[in-house]
């Protein structure tokens, strides 16, 4: 993983932990014995990936032994802006959260400003034309993803004459769902004969990729790929391809993206033929750089995390070592 903070963060995570981090500029009081204080906005419990985000940022601030206010959000933009605005008002050290959506932020987050408090966007980003309302954005390069998936249907399909195409979308509006969406067209369109016959989103859940392959079945009697914008939906439409008596990655080729255990149990068992990774563990990076910015250091404004891809044989290999 790209060192992006260096000696400056090692630095600062061992104060962190000896509990001598006080906020960055002018933050707040953070804990009542001067100890570093983050509060936490979660975009909800949608996918098996945003458990295992969950969990591992959790476990990474309790490993640290830093004071972490946590909010489930529940998909709602309305929720983690409540959430920012109470972190603001309890004078927290740091924010940081997952965006729900890509705009609508400016004005919370000029808040946070404001109140000296500075802000870590972590796995999505916001739309925003002032970067200086965030100290830094970790996760992945979603575009990057829907390119990979596409650089995967264009080989697979190297011979077809024709290749339908039905997409299922994350939620809309959101950083991943419009970014994964570009990456994927930006590969495909340069071939006429790939073509996205329907496109909708399922929320990022099971049952709304079930619920969309349904629907996408009955209006559309031949479909050649599905291509999920998470492996939840993915997983929702195997259920909906087996009920129409079809096999998936058989009769329908499926490609997803996150790679958690479910989707790798159904790539190793062919009913997915590819996946896209989107790692969820970045707990610990994240205390790095928000021990980091409470100290003043400089952090890099944009850090990628490093992913792969995986096929079936990859997935029977990597299964038994996988952490989510």
């Amino acid at each position: 993983m790209k060192k992006f903070i260096g000696l400056a963060a090692a630095s600062a995570l061992l104060v962190a932990l000896a509990g001598c981090a006080g906020g960055g500029g002018d933050a707040g009081a953070g804990g009542d014995d001067g100890e570093l204080v983050v509060g936490f906005a979660q975009v909800g419990a949608e996918s098996g990936w945003r458990t295992a985000n969950t969990k591992d940022i959790q476990r990474a601030f309790e490993d640290a032994g830093i004071e972490l206010k946590f909010s489930d959000a529940q998909g709602k933009q309305e929720n983690q802006i409540k959430a920012i605005r109470s972190f603001i008002q309890q004078q927290v050290d740091v924010i940081s959260f997952s965006p729900v959506v890509e705009t609508g932020w400016d004005t919370v987050l000029g808040e946070a400003k404001d109140a000296g408090i500075p802000v870590v966007l972590t796995d999505r980003s916001v739309d925003s034309k002032d970067d200086s309302l965030y100290e830094s954005f970790l996760g992945s390069d979603f575009i990057a993803e829907g390119e990979k998936a596409g650089e995967w249907v264009v080989s697979e399909f190297a011979d077809a004459d024709s290749v339908k195409i039905v997409e299922l979308e994350g939620t809309t509006g959101a950083a991943p769902a419009n970014d994964r969406a570009t990456g994927f067209r930006n590969i495909i369109e340069a071939d006429p004969k790939f073509e996205i016959i329907a496109s909708q989103t399922g929320d990022f859940t099971r049952a709304g990729g079930k619920q969309v392959m349904e629907a996408f079945l009955k209006s559309n009697p031949e479909i050649d790929l599905v291509y999920a914008h998470n492996d939840d939906m993915g997983l929702g439409a195997i259920e909906a391809i087996e009920a129409a008596g079809l096999t998936p990655g058989t009769d329908i080729k499926i490609v997803t993206v996150d790679a958690v255990k479910d989707g790798m149990q159904a790539l190793a068992d062919g009913k997915i033929n590819f996946i896209v990774e989107c790692s969820p563990l970045l707990g610990d990076q994240l205390i790095e750089i928000v021990t980091a910015v409470a100290d003043g250091e400089p952090v890099e404004k944009r850090i990628v995390t490093e992913e792969t891809t995986f096929t079936q044989e990859q997935a029977i290999e990597a299964l038994p070592d996988r952490q989510y």
